[in-house]
């Protein structure tokens, strides 16, 4: 065990050596702004001006220089010159809780790739926050704004009396919503859909079809999207003089389980809708795969229409009739609204609309 033991001593002092030499080595070749300058014919002043994008300087310029930075293997050091500018060039996205389940959303990774396609080209980063509960996000948007971590915070997710979106109002940083604000509409920034007008124009075409018992399928009550999509049911409802019964409105987690059990609920009911809006495509997989599990077809038994045209409602069978929410451009566009907003502390809040499209495929029929 002795000699174990002095053989894994010996081996530390030895690596220790070698990372020594290998660190000293690394000094001693590392590049500099005027090593650039050199191979590039310019002046460092006028290297630091190409690392900052510095419109003044031309595009021939700046092809030499980066082409040197590329031979020499030079790399700006970011997080110095961040810190001369007091800024972090990152952003918080923080995620509806719990972040589980949100991930498990088609909705969610492709909205994180239009904010990441923004930011990539704007050479930010991005800090992405994922607490299981709404403490939990709480306190990391605390850390992050009290640690001077981020310059400004998108919010993929708007509900009533929400403590994060208080916070970061009350502390006047910088933040963007992507839906509807539930107070102070006007004094925030938020990316959204109409989605009032989306959900009575789908429930329209479910009535154009001849069904009049039709039941609404959403998420959390407590979040605007879905209170938007279900008051826009209820007017369509209202508009075309049929019932508006209470049964017929559930509320369920946006996921694939959350349909399966929104399906053994309306089995049970005595008198079942023909026709389903549903508020999300994850919820209506599970109703397919729960409705075709007990006998049931889609579109010959019930109609079902749906919102956000992620990749899988186009694949399934049948191809979903869904909403499209354009959902990479919210992400974009809740991206440039941000760093707008870092870059310009007066920029005032804007109202930003993505127009919604339907897209029909196989999933109504007429009664």
């Amino acid at each position: 065990m002795k000699i174990v033991g002095s053989i894994c001593q010996n081996n530390v002092i030895i690596s220790e050596e070698k990372q020594h030499k290998q660190e000293k080595q690394r000094v001693k070749t590392m590049v500099t702004i005027k090593d650039v300058a050199k191979a590039s014919g310019v002046s460092p002043s006028t290297v630091s001006r190409v690392i900052a994008d510095n419109p003044r300087i031309t595009e021939d310029t700046k092809k030499k220089v980066r082409k040197a930075m590329k031979k020499l293997g030079y790399h700006p050091n970011v997080s110095a010159r961040n810190l001369v500018a007091k800024s972090t060039k990152a952003i918080g996205v923080i995620m509806p809780s719990p972040a589980n389940t949100a991930l498990q959303n088609p909705f969610f990774p492709e909205v994180l790739r239009g904010i990441s396609s923004v930011i990539h080209d704007e050479r930010y980063s991005m800090s992405l926050s994922t607490g299981e509960t709404e403490e939990e996000i709480y306190q990391e948007v605390q850390r992050m704004v009290y640690g001077s971590y981020v310059d400004g915070v998108i919010l993929l997710y708007s509900r009533i009396n929400d403590r994060v979106t208080n916070f970061l109002l009350e502390n006047d940083f910088p933040f963007v919503i992507v839906g509807k604000p539930y107070d102070h509409e006007t004094e925030i920034t938020h990316v959204d859909n109409d989605n009032f007008k989306a959900g009575k124009e789908i429930t329209n075409y479910l009535i154009g079809k001849g069904h009049e018992r039709i039941a609404f399928i959403g998420g959390s009550s407590e979040l605007f999207v879905t209170m938007d999509r279900e008051a826009g049911y209820n007017t369509a409802l209202q508009e075309a003089g049929l019932i508006n019964l209470d049964a017929y409105k559930i509320h369920t987690e946006f996921l694939k389980s959350g349909g399966r059990e929104a399906v053994e609920y309306l089995l049970s009911l005595e008198t079942r809708p023909t026709g389903l809006v549903v508020s999300d495509d994850l919820i209506s997989l599970g109703i397919l795969s729960r409705l075709e599990e007990s006998g049931f077809r889609v579109p010959q038994d019930f109609s079902l229409v749906s919102f956000n045209n992620v990749y899988l409602s186009e694949i399934t069978r049948p191809a979903l009739t869904t909403v499209d929410v354009k959902i990479y451009e919210l992400g974009a566009q809740s991206a440039k609204a941000l760093i707008e907003k870092t870059q310009n502390k007066d920029e005032p809040a804007k109202r930003i609309m993505i127009p919604h499209k339907m897209v029909y495929r196989d999933s109504v029929s007429e009664v």
